[in-house]
């Protein structure tokens, strides 16, 4: 039914113009106290098989949705509704920001996959705080907050850019993610480099204990499936050194050879990040190489070109204790995160791991 509407509706319209529609009127039905309870039950049944501790969270999944689908906060309990065990906002950045020129978001339907440049558009940090602040929460997900750096921001003003929106944010979020591999704010990549990390690291660990003293808030940082395998390992080192409580692997991709694309050459070409379907191997690579390096030490969240459950149970046997989708969603529609979690608790019965988290990393372990 959604795949026929999909064709008949959203793909006639320019792909953010649909988003903001779809948006709109799940923003829409979660504001209806009926409508909202019947949804959440139709499409969130919970699987007390699936129930995950990580993070120091508790959570009644694994499933999440990836940052960059409501990057300003105001759609959290629709999206709870709609089945993510974890809502993850942003990327917010110290001050507002238009983004990039339109148009900046293109599908690639034939590869089942996105393209985006959209440039860290949002509220800024100040606004997003205050609306977290706010909120007054129906279905209660963990939320985490992405920040970024605001673009006129020059690099060697990173650290103090990514400070303040930490200053601002850590006392609403359930855990923080430090983005520093969208390729579409020029120089961020080049904040993946160990010696601009781990400055940058260190501060936002400050600024947080600093403004949420109460708690200790998780940090994680979000890396791109570009970086050479050597430049993965020194992130996980680094991780690990800091005391990291997590890393997110992996970003979109500036890529597109040898990726098997199939949609028209002259939307393949358009700049920015590739997300979805074709990152899928990458990604799941970058998981494993990950886990072998750092274990059960800091928790990894998966993420980039998981469709369906099996692609979730993969990322969870490659060393996920969390997964994220995002790209997907547009294609699956509402009943994406039900598939999703009937799916996993079907692998689960059916696997030799008594609980979820035993799977973590099992195959990884088989064969170091």
């Amino acid at each position: 039914m959604y795949t026929y509407f999909f064709r008949l509706v959203f793909k006639r319209l320019d792909p953010e113009q649909a988003h903001h529609l779809a948006f709109r009127w799940i923003r829409l039905a979660a504001r209806v106290p009926v409508l909202r309870t019947f949804l959440a039950a139709a499409l969130a049944p919970r699987y007390k098989e699936l129930r995950t501790e990580a993070l120091g969270l508790r959570m009644h999944g694994p499933f999440g949705l990836a940052a960059g689908f409501d990057k300003n906060a105001v759609g959290i309990d629709g999206m709870a509704m709609l089945g993510f065990d974890h809502v993850e906002i942003g990327t917010v950045t110290g001050e507002p920001q238009p983004g990039n020129p339109k148009q900046r978001l293109f599908r690639l339907v034939k590869d089942r996959a996105l393209i985006n440049r959209m440039g860290f558009n949002n509220d800024g940090s100040l606004r997003v705080a205050a609306r977290l602040a706010s909120r007054t929460p129906v279905f209660k997900p963990v939320v985490g907050v992405n920040i970024g750096k605001t673009k006129v921001v020059p690099e060697e003003e990173a650290v103090a850019d990514y400070v303040k929106s930490a200053e601002r944010l850590a006392p609403y979020a359930d855990y923080l993610v430090v983005n520093v591999s969208s390729p579409n704010t020029p120089g961020l990549r080049n904040l993946q480099a160990t010696e601009a990390l781990r400055p940058l690291l260190s501060a936002v660990r400050e600024a947080a204990d600093r403004t949420a003293s109460a708690r200790r808030v998780p940090l994680l940082v979000k890396i791109a499936p570009d970086l050479a395998d050597e430049d993965v390992d020194a992130v996980a080192d680094l991780a690990v050194e800091l005391g990291l409580d997590g890393i997110i692997a992996t970003n979109t991709t500036i890529a597109r050879e040898g990726l098997g694309l199939k949609s028209d050459p002259t939307l393949v070409k358009e700049t920015g990040g590739l997300s979805g379907a074709p990152l899928k191997n990458r990604s799941l690579e970058v998981l494993r190489r990950l886990y072998a390096r750092v274990g059960d030490r800091i928790t990894l969240v998966g993420v980039g070109g998981i469709e369906n459950a099996e692609d979730a149970w993969q990322r969870i046997l490659a060393g996920a204790t969390l997964v994220q989708g995002y790209s997907a969603f547009i294609y699956e529609g509402p009943f994406w995160g039900r598939a999703i979690h009937k799916g996993l608790a079907a692998r689960l019965a059916t696997s030799p791991y008594a609980t979820l988290a035993d799977a973590v990393g099992a195959d990884v372990r088989k064969t170091a």
